[in-house]
């Protein structure tokens, strides 16, 4: 299927690795021009040589941290610039930490409010007037699967995974009309970086090893592995394309069929 994507412009953040990297490379692989945000500079330098060298089409790269809103407008203005539109935005950031409710403060909420919900927030309003010249556009905000079945020991992470549920909903709502499509798409366990952590941590709490928690989690997928990075990726490119012309308002799990609520 032609996606339709030659030469959309698509700015994807916390793109330096995980599922934000694999979602730009399928970008990119679909004849989209790409803008990778990110704060490591390494990192970003590396996934724009492995887009050149799969692809041969060259990421424009934005340093910048999620948390200050001047860096995330630079990184809209720039996406922008660099191509001469922008079609589509990619909300993504890494998960807040992990642990039960008597472990945070005021601090450690505010930052997981600041990272997890309002870095989406301030990135659609920087990139709306943008898809609003081009008459079309597409939002995809990143969440978890613990919108649809919370996850022990995420409490910050299911508190604003849900506040962005609400506000995909709703602005989705509000820009329908103006032909932008806004969507939420959640991994299960895809093999990242933040799984290997949190498998890690289950563990050591169940005094068990990483590979024993992954094999008794896989237990619980009816397709009875992880998923790739790519095969999540695939749906988040099509959900961002002219292909989808009509999936708006929608939160979707890439979990191989693990969360059994609606």
């Amino acid at each position: 299927m032609d996606l339709g994507l030659t030469d959309k412009s698509a700015l994807v953040l916390a793109s330096s690795s995980g599922l934000g990297r694999a979602t730009a490379l399928a970008f990119a692989r679909e004849g989209a021009d790409v803008t990778l945000f990110a704060r490591r500079e390494a990192e970003c330098r590396h996934a724009q040589e492995e887009m050149q060298k799969q692809t041969g089409r060259t990421a424009h790269v934005v340093l910048g941290d999620l948390t200050k809103a001047a860096d995330i407008q630079r990184a809209v203005d720039e996406a922008a610039a660099r191509f001469g539109r922008l079609d589509i935005l990619v909300n993504n950031c890494g998960g807040p930490p992990a642990g039960t409710f008597d472990a945070f403060d005021d601090a450690a909420w505010q930052g997981a409010f600041d990272l997890t919900l309002l870095s989406y927030v301030r990135a659609t309003r920087a990139a709306l007037p943008h898809l609003r010249k081009a008459g079309r556009g597409w939002i995809l905000n990143f969440v978890s699967s613990s919108v649809k079945a919370p996850l022990d020991l995420l409490l910050l992470s299911n508190t604003f995974r849900m506040g962005v549920v609400g506000f995909t909903k709703t602005l989705a709502s509000e820009v329908g009309p103006q032909g932008i499509l806004v969507n939420a798409l959640g991994p299960g366990r895809i093999q990242t970086d933040r799984l290997v952590q949190l498998d890690s941590a289950r563990a050591k709490r169940t005094n068990s090893t990483p590979e024993a928690v992954r094999a008794e989690m896989a237990k619980l997928i009816p397709l009875g592995r992880y998923g790739e990075p790519e095969e999540f990726a695939r749906t988040a490119v099509f959900l961002c394309s002219p292909a989808n012309s009509y999936i708006s308002g929608q939160t979707l799990l890439v979990d191989g069929g693990m969360v059994k609520a609606y």
